[in-house]
């Protein structure tokens, strides 16, 4: 409405000064009356061969013809497109498409504009169009890359087995795993959780070597647990003999199905005293997953990781399973793998942590992933140590990515670096154009929806005289008018700007994924203003700042700068090692942002006996003779009259008194009298007089995570 008011006013405007001839406007005096036309006569040289007195007749001149301007057109061109193309500015054409069905404030420099519109808005400008010239365009060649065919049978040798510890949090995987690897991680991990996927190779005293995939518990952290599972040969469930199936049990179940991967259970925690490993197994049947011991073939370990009873089995039972499945892989060729994590390391850059499928990786190896490319500078271990190769079921830390794949990319190996530019050229286009035609659908969806609204606006209309089309219309757009300074503010107040900072890829998508359940944007707005791997930035400083927003850092540090720098700008710095306090303290900056509610506490009640009237000067003051009923009268307190379920008035007292004197407070049972501010209000004998006091209270955000 702003817009389409500002070209109207502008347009008038320029009519005023480029107008045709000026008329006399009513009471406005013209020219005086004895003012004459001055003509002058100029002598013309007769021309030879005119007979003398023949009249000189001078030959008309013909006005040339003005040409229009041509205006080169094609389908779907946008706003800013049409004005280039028209030599005018973007108003021009928003001009141009005044009184259409073009909704103008939905208008945009790059909203595209049927075909119908072009033509018009070049029409109403006084060109004319022509089509410009269609030229071929070259359909691009597919540059990805695919992978290799399955290699010949007699290549394959035997390899060790991926196997992933999953199950519920706070259940016993990593002690279990620390048990196998004689470490100490649980004791590193904030909280007593883990909360990235853990990637080791361990040596079991019989010589035989397993890579093991430690996997988050805790509910946030479902992706990585799915990704953990897709990776793997074999799923270790670490249940715990005290506590039974949990909810996130039953998801690595699902898991672990969907990838198709056989099961281990190892019921954990057996040493205490309030285990019962049989009640375990049978809650585990009433998940499909049946234990040897009820008839089933999936084999379940009794085992304390704390006490390391039993792991030896459990290790044997696992390395019995994996000779039954016949694993093998191809160490030639090129290399294939997977991205388990990855990370912004401060010495290292970009860091991975992948597990190898097939290949050998060495250093030097020109690797893709995703949209981001490796030259293999180093190899890491679990232990930080330097690798010159990895073969299959091998996990690394590869450093050398020139930006960071997210968790979940295949990683593949190609001939050179170049080839590897043409793939992520290649893919970053794909993914160019796949926006491109969601963002199309989106486009033509509300061009639909705005011309079916249109329509039916103005056949409901149509018997309308225009004087009445145009009050409807007003009374029907008058929400869409700009709010008031004071009402903006109270709206830009109930937002939420948030950046997300966190130490690896897989815990970035784990908080994202928590903050996509928000359901409570009637309450406040959460706004996601950007999100990435690594410490805290200037970068990070100046968004929030530019948005008034905080920062969630999850496992990440801000040197001393970057706090003082927070501090000076006002930016609140959320830093935190476990994801559930970091959770809890969102919840409570989006309950701050709400307003408070009041609370409304009953303290008395009294009822009218009878009403008199005291004169105070020359004044007559109604005052009622009440009763208390209930609870206490204070004066200092709000009032209110109540006729029926009618609220005739709310306020303060004038005045209350106990027979002749003055009072503060009027106990239940004791009679008094009183006055009300509204000195008109005419009371009767039955109305409640109610005391009570308000308090305000802190709303809560009604958002449910589900932890």
């Amino acid at each position: 409405m702003k817009r389409i008011a500002g070209l109207i006013g502008r347009t008038a405007l320029s009519c005023w000064h480029h107008g045709s001839p000026r008329l006399p406007l009513a009471g406005v005096p013209g020219p005086p009356s004895s003012t004459c036309l001055q003509v002058r006569h100029l002598a013309a040289k007769q021309n030879k061969g005119q007979f003398k007195g023949e009249k000189f007749k001078s030959k008309p001149v013909k006005p040339e013809k003005q040409q229009k301007q041509e205006v080169e057109i094609k389908q779907r061109m946008t706003v800013a497109e049409l004005a280039k193309a028209m030599n005018k500015d973007i108003d021009h054409v928003y001009e141009a498409l005044l009184n259409t069905e073009v909704d103008l404030d939905e208008l945009e420099p790059e909203t595209l504009l049927e075909e119908k519109w072009i033509k018009e808005a070049v029409k109403r400008s006084g060109m004319k169009h022509k089509w410009a010239k269609l030229v071929e365009t070259k359909v691009r060649e597919n540059k990805d890359i695919q992978k290799t065919p399955p290699p010949d049978p007699a290549q394959l040798v035997p390899r060790a087995p991926v196997v992933t510890i999953m199950g519920h949090v706070d259940h016993g995987k990593t002690t279990l795993l620390d048990s196998l690897r004689k470490s100490q991680i649980a004791a590193q991990e904030a909280g007593g959780i883990t909360q990235h996927i853990g990637a080791f190779r361990v040596q079991l005293p019989s010589g035989e070597k397993i890579t093991f995939l430690d996997t988050p518990g805790h509910a946030a952290f479902s992706a990585m647990r799915a990704r953990g599972a897709m990776v793997t040969d074999i799923v270790i469930l670490v249940v715990a003999a005290d506590d039974g199936v949990m909810k996130q049990t039953i998801e690595s179940i699902q898991h672990a199905k969907k990838a198709k991967v056989p099961i281990v259970v190892a019921v954990n925690k057996c040493d205490k005293p309030q285990a019962d490993p049989h009640r375990v197994k049978e809650e585990l049947v009433g998940h499909d997953v049946v234990c040897e011991e009820f008839g089933g073939e999936i084999q379940a370990i009794h085992v304390s990781a704390l006490k390391g009873d039993n792991l030896l089995e459990l290790a044997e039972a696992t390395v019995a399973l994996a000779e039954v499945l016949e694993l093998k892989g191809d160490p030639t060729g090129l290399v294939e793998g997977t991205v388990i994590e990855s990370r912004t390391d401060r010495g290292k850059g970009p860091v991975t942590t992948a597990i190898i499928q097939r290949g050998t990786l060495r250093k030097g190896c020109t690797l893709v992933a995703g949209k981001c490319w490796a030259k293999v500078r180093f190899m890491f271990d679990e232990h930080d140590q330097d690798v010159c190769e990895a073969g299959p079921s091998i996990a690394v830390e590869i450093v050398g990515w020139k930006d960071l794949p997210s968790a979940g990319e295949e990683i593949l190996e190609v001939e050179s670096e170049q080839r590897a530019r043409e793939v992520v050229e290649w893919r970053s286009y794909m993914e160019e154009q796949d926006k491109l035609k969601e963002d199309q659908q989106i486009i033509e969806a509300k061009q639909k929806q705005h011309d079916d609204s249109y329509k039916r606006e103005r056949e409901s209309m149509a018997h309308l005289s225009w004087r009445q089309r145009r009050a409807a219309m007003y009374r029907a757009n008058k929400h869409k008018l700009i709010h008031r300074a004071s009402e903006k503010t109270d709206m830009e107040e109930l937002m939420l700007p948030v950046i997300i900072k966190g130490d690896v890829d897989g815990s970035v998508e784990a908080i994202l994924n928590i903050l996509e359940s928000y359901d409570a944007d009637d309450q406040c707005q959460l706004d996601v203003v950007h999100f990435g791997v690594g410490d805290i930035s200037e970068k990070d400083i100046t968004l929030a700042e530019t948005f008034s927003g905080i920062i969630y850092g999850f496992n990440v540090d801000a040197n001393k700068s970057i706090q003082q720098m927070a501090a000076k700008k006002d930016i609140p710095l959320r830093l935190h090692r476990v994801i559930y306090k970091l959770i809890d303290e969102l919840k409570d900056d989006l309950s701050s942002k709400l307003s408070p509610t009041t609370e409304e506490n009953i303290v008395g009640e009294a009822s009218v006996l009878a009403t008199f009237d005291v004169t105070v000067g020359k004044k007559k003051i109604p005052v009622a003779g009440c009763r208390v009923q209930k609870g206490f009268l204070d004066k200092k307190m709000k009032f209110r009259l109540i006729r029926g379920r009618d609220i005739l008035w709310e306020g303060s007292l004038t005045t209350m008194k106990h027979l002749k004197d003055d009072v503060q407070t009027v106990k239940t049972g004791m009679e008094c009298g009183l006055s009300l501010d509204n000195e008109e209000l005419q009371y009767k004998p039955g109305d409640e007089i109610v005391c009570y006091t308000e308090s305000e209270l802190k709303q809560k955000i009604s958002w449910d995570p589900g932890f």
